[in-house]
């Protein structure tokens, strides 16, 4: 097989599952009434403390001032919480409200319930193939520059 019909091939099934996660619609994640990126940013604080504006930026790959908008609106939805940092009180960072956590844990059990059934489809000895694989395109695809793209 030629490097161009594999990379046309990787393209055209990267491009299929974008859509078939719902990756395009922008405007609203699967039952939380939060946008994509906003229940991406609620995740991440979730999952770890002590969690800046600028930590989270670079963790999703976002500008500061996007991540800031989003946090804005978390924070006024009452679903986050900015907090001076106990030593520097010029370090904010952030936490989620008692509303945050509840709506945190039931994307995750959603997701993780979605994405067992969804390794269920596969055929059990494929499994952890696809999964290592999955590792693998996501380590290339963040070694990979986007000036590259430019070009």
């Amino acid at each position: 097989m030629s490097d161009t019909n594999s990379s046309q091939r990787l393209r055209e099934n990267i491009r299929m599952l974008v859509r078939k996660l719902g990756l395009l619609d922008k405007d609203e994640a699967v039952c939380s009434g939060l946008t994509l990126t906003q229940s991406h940013v609620l995740v991440e604080v979730g999952r770890k403390t002590d969690m800046s504006v600028n930590d989270l930026a670079e963790l999703l790959n976002l500008d500061k001032s996007t991540v800031s908008r989003v946090v804005e609106q978390l924070v006024k939805n009452n679903l986050l919480l900015r907090k001076a940092h106990e030593c520097d009180r010029r370090f904010v960072t952030l936490e989620l409200t008692d509303q945050g956590s509840q709506l945190y844990k039931s994307t995750e059990a959603r997701m993780k319930e979605y994405y067992a059934g969804v390794l269920e489809c596969l055929p059990a000895e494929t499994q952890q193939q696809v999964i290592e694989s999955l590792e693998l395109l996501v380590k290339a695809v963040h070694g990979k520059c986007c000036e590259d793209i430019k070009k």
